[in-house]
This record gives structure tokens, sequence and C-alpha cells, in this order.
């Protein structure tokens, strides 16, 4: 009898891995595992749904049975893996062991939580898969002062979205300006200025110390002794490829759980990819580089030679007040950012000496993403 593939996690690299793999490769047993309802949604949405009013239940473009049916695949809902044996090629579940041909971790990433003082750090809401959102969702019922911790990416998005939904945001963050980690100074601002405009006020430069209840709600200490109050507190302040079981299975790890350009670990019967995963130094959690890294891990899968490779890969910010697109900088270059800014836009471009690293827009210059991501050289060629 043929031993399954098992993929565990049925995020958006799992599904999207076994959609390629089933596209090659009809008839190999095909099981995925996870710890939740398996609901096959996109989680980009997340951060921009409750403005439009769309209801967590909407979010879930198809059940665990319907994708089991349309991959023709088990599905383990509900199920957690406890342990790996990379020698006997098993995985154990709570109630079973399962045998597997070749195994793929696509586990994701956790928020980092913020390690702060006070009685309701427990308190603190994140977003990370669907199950969060909806609980979220009920924690925002009747709530109207929110303080969003990280004015990253995933920040900026919920602070944007959850404004025009009519919520008092509050954004903190210990960096200078929005986007600190993607956007040169004064791209920033000019996100900085968009966002205040909805009404969202920016507590840059400050970090939170303690939350603690109050009689209203939640009271937040920043390290600079001033102090906010809230209903509902969430942190976003990034996230930590998720390496345990890796690690347990005795994998190669650093930050993500390593593999090669074929997407294998350092054992030639299980790969990962996505947010868990490093390739080449590299951890991207992005929706293109997992789509990218599912097409060229389904093949290896069926059988097929193929290795991963990186163009250069936009990142969309879903922030309506101030429309962006970031090519990211890659490593530690020696560079530096030409900006051309005008009243509804701004243009932001990395180079280092004739070559184009780079680059961020901001505003009404969106209709030059394509020209420029086709100058900066591939990420991992």
């Amino acid at each position: 009898m043929t031993r399954p593939i098992i993929i565990i996690g049925t995020g958006l690299a799992g599904y999207n891995l076994a959609r390629e793999f089933r596209k090659l490769d009809k008839n190999t047993p095909l099981h995925l595992i996870t710890r939740d309802a398996g609901e096959f949604y996109s989680k980009p949405l997340l951060s921009s749904s409750l403005a439009s009013n769309k209801q967590p239940d909407q979010l879930a473009m198809k059940t665990a049975t319907q994708m089991a049916s349309e991959l023709g695949a088990e599905i383990h809902t509900q199920q957690a893996v406890t342990h790996i044996d990379p020698a006997q090629q098993t995985v154990q579940l709570a109630d079973r062991k399962l045998d597997f041909e070749k195994l793929v971790l696509a586990v994701g990433a956790d928020p980092i939580r913020p390690h702060l003082a006070g009685d309701a750090a427990d308190a603190i809401l994140t977003v990370n898969d669907l199950e969060d959102y909806r609980q979220c969702r009920a924690h925002l019922i009747g709530k109207k002062r929110v303080a969003i911790l990280g004015a990253g990416l995933i920040g900026c998005e919920f602070a944007n979205d959850w404004s025009q939904a009519g919520l008092e945001i509050t954004l903190v963050d210990p960096a200078a300006w929005p986007l600190s980690r993607l956007l040169p100074e004064q791209a920033g601002r000019f996100m900085q200025r968009r966002l205040e405009d909805l009404g969202i006020q920016l507590r840059l430069g400050h970090a939170a110390r303690a939350v603690s209840r109050s009689a209203t709600g939640f009271v937040i200490e920043l390290a600079q002794g001033d102090t906010l109050e809230a209903d509902v507190v969430l942190s976003a302040i990034g996230l930590q490829p998720r390496t345990d079981l890796a690690s347990q299975a005795g994998l190669a790890i650093s930050r993500g759980i390593v593999v090669d350009r074929h997407l294998q670990t350092s054992h030639p019967a299980i790969y990962a990819l996505g947010d868990c995963a490093e390739v080449a130094g590299l951890n991207l959690p992005f929706v293109m580089p997992i789509m990218q890294a599912a097409r060229s891990l389904a093949p290896i899968l069926a059988g097929q030679t193929a290795a991963l490779a990186y163009p250069a890969m936009p990142v969309l910010v879903k922030t309506p007040a101030c429309p962006t697109t970031v090519c990211p900088v890659m490593g530690a270059p020696t560079g530096e950012w030409a900006i051309q800014e005008t009243a509804t836009g701004l243009k932001a471009l990395y180079q280092a000496g004739d070559q184009l690293l780079g680059f961020a827009l901001l505003g009404d210059v969106q209709s030059e993403k394509q020209t420029l991501v086709a100058q900066i050289p591939a990420w991992l060629p």
C-alpha cells in the first residue's frame, strides 16, 4: 500500500501546495492535518473586512469537507501533531499514528506576544487566523476605543480598516514612523499623515510597558510614563516561525525551519514552506513568496525535479487611506533612497549606483509598480 504524503497545516501554504500537487498527481494518497476547523479562507482579508461589514463566517470560502472533496484528500481537523519520528516516517496525533512517504511542514508562525507588566497583559488580543478573528470581532461588539501595539504592516492595516468602521484607534510603536522596517522616514511620515487624516492617533517613539484593567476597560502605560485608555488592546508586533515540531524531530533550525532550494529540510523525506520556513536565510511571510514556494514544491513531491527561485516580489499594504506598494530591500546593501513627493503621492527608490534594489510607492503612483519591479534583481536567482 502506498504511504501518503502528509501536509501539516491548512493555511495559505498548505492548501495551495495541495492544489498544485493534485494538478500533477491525482492518485497518491494525500492527508492534511490541522489544529483548527480547516476552513479555506484568505488570511489577508482578516485585516481588511470590518469596514466592509464582512462577518468572520463570510470569509470562509470552503469547509474542510469541501476541500477534502476538491483535493481527493483526507483532512484531519481539530488535530494536533504531538510528535514526528523521522526515522520511522510517522506523525503522532492524539489518538493515532500516521505513516508518511513525504511530510511537509506548513505550520505557519505565531504572533509575538509583548512582554508587558500589569494585570491585563493576558487580555491583549492577537489575530493570526480565522478563529482568532472571530474572537476578536466578538470582543469589539459595543466597544469604541482600540489601542493597537505595533505600527508595522499588519498594525497599520487593522488601524485603517477599524478606523473606517467607526472605531477610535490609537497606534503605538517605539519606532519614529509607521512601517519603519519597510519605508524610509519621509515615506513613513507620508503614511502617518494619511492615517492621521482618518482620525487615527499615532503614539510613535513610545513603547508600551504595562496594560492594566480599569473601571471602563484598560489603561496602557507607556515607557515614558504617559498613559492611554482603551476598551480593546490588539498586539500586532510581528510573527515568530513555528519551529517546535521540527526542533523536536531533530531538524535544522535557524530563525525558521532551514530548507534548501528544493524546500527539503535536513531530513530527506521532510519539507517545509510558508511562514515557518527559511530558504537561503530568507524568511518571507508574504503571499507571493508562499505561492512561489508551493509551485516549486508540488513537482518535487510528485517525483519531478524543481528548485525554488524568488524574483523580486512587491508587497501590497492594504491601507486605502494611503495605497502603498513596497518592494523590500533584501540583505544589507550599501545604497541610498531617492525620494520624489507630491501632495498626492510619493515614490522612493533604493539604489546602489545605477542598480535599483527596492522601492516604495505611496498614494497615486501605484501604476509604476510593474515597471519598477522588473528592474530589480531576483532575490533568489
